[in-house]
């Protein structure tokens, strides 16, 4: 059985915003570094294959919760969402003329403007997830994981997610037959254990 563990990385001041970042290469914030400097992948997943979305926000997420550089993939890297990257979500909803929807309101075919639909992104992610021979855990975004939980858990981004996203937190499937660990594991931070 190989598993793969989804990990969203930390904040960055588009997070904190509520801007959308996309493809945008905004670095992590410097609380979001020390929040995660003080945090260690669980013992079952430290020697697991690492990766990460080649955005720096990841890859440096990856770097400071294993302490190791993780390979990267473009596959891994968020979701385009073209015109409205830059743009702040609250503003998309009130404008009754952007064409912005809740994500549960997306289906498979939701694109934003010049931007990827999540079937594009599936089609992006399934050679990248083909080759996975061992577990492996994914620092990414979470346009990524969503798209992959979707996969999982069997919801077409219509009606409410049979999930939520946290940050520290490892979101498991086996993929073996692409199916969800109910629950996320929580990274640990070794200095509350001693």
């Amino acid at each position: 059985m190989t598993r793969l563990a989804l990990l969203r990385h930390g904040h960055t001041h588009w997070n904190r915003a509520g801007r959308i970042q996309g493809r945008s290469d905004i670095p992590l914030d410097d609380n979001a570094r020390a929040e995660l400097a003080a945090t260690r992948l669980p013992a079952s997943w430290d020697s697991a294959t690492l990766w990460s979305s080649p955005l720096k926000r990841a890859s440096e997420t990856a770097r400071l919760v294993a302490g190791r550089e993780p390979h990267t993939s473009d596959a891994l890297t968020e979701m385009n969402w073209g015109d409205w990257e830059g743009l702040c979500g609250v503003d998309l909803i009130a404008d009754p003329v952007s064409g912005y929807r809740h994500i549960e309101d997306w289906g498979w075919e939701y694109r934003p403007p010049n931007g990827e639909t999540p079937a594009e992104v599936w089609v992006r992610l399934q050679p990248w997830l083909a080759n996975l021979s061992s577990d492996t855990v994914a620092v990414c975004h979470i346009g990524i994981m969503r798209v992959i939980l979707a996969r999982a858990w069997g919801w077409d981004f219509n009606g409410p997610a049979p999930f939520k996203i946290k940050r520290n937190r490892l979101y498991i499937v086996d993929m073996s037959n692409m199916t969800p660990l109910p629950e996320p594991i929580r990274l640990i931070r070794p200095e509350a254990s001693s």
